[in-house]
């Protein structure tokens, strides 16, 4: 078939498929109701949709919880949330030197983060979950391995100068 035949075909193609397009909204347009072509315009279902849900990774009711625990929680994949610590559970458990009681964190998923800022933090116990936190004392960012299922000194503790380190965002891996 030579170049111009084929041309010819397919502009014939084209030609049929948008006649048979214009057919069809003819055919659905003479079908409306008469107020939706005259008078009154035709109101716009996406009026009454929900609107889209995007994900901004922010932690949901992290003013509340600041105000009740004193915790920043900033931004997170929701693979690490903050929990009431039980014991057996595998949580994440966190020591602060202003704080009486630990911090605990359930971890779910095959990997997961979260940003946070926990001052005077001196010590992490981990889970079965590979676990890293960056922290950081004055200007200098350090990040420490987590042992797992056994505390690691981190911060103040692993620090020759026992400087007071916050800990600013933990990083898990199945």
């Amino acid at each position: 078939m030579t170049l111009r035949k084929r041309r010819d075909r397919l502009a014939a193609r084209i030609l049929g498929a948008a006649a048979t397009g214009a057919l069809a909204i003819l055919a659905v347009t003479a079908a409306l109701p008469e107020s939706s072509t005259h008078g009154a315009s035709p109101e716009l279902v996406v009026d009454e949709a929900p609107g889209y849900a995007v994900e901004d990774f922010n932690y949901p009711l992290a003013d509340e919880i600041l105000a009740e625990k004193g915790i920043v929680l900033k931004r997170g994949d929701g693979h690490i949330t903050l929990a009431d610590c039980a014991a057996g559970t595998g949580q994440l458990e966190v020591l602060a030197r202003d704080r009486n009681d630990k911090i605990c964190f359930n971890t779910v998923g095959d990997d997961g983060w979260l940003t946070l800022e926990l001052p005077a933090v001196y010590s992490v116990k981990g889970n079965d979950y590979s676990t890293t936190v960056d922290m950081t004392v004055g200007t200098e960012e350090k990040t420490f391995e987590i042992d797992k299922n056994t505390w690691t000194p981190v911060g103040e503790t692993a620090d020759p100068q026992g400087r007071d380190h916050m800990l600013v965002e933990i990083r898990t891996v199945k």
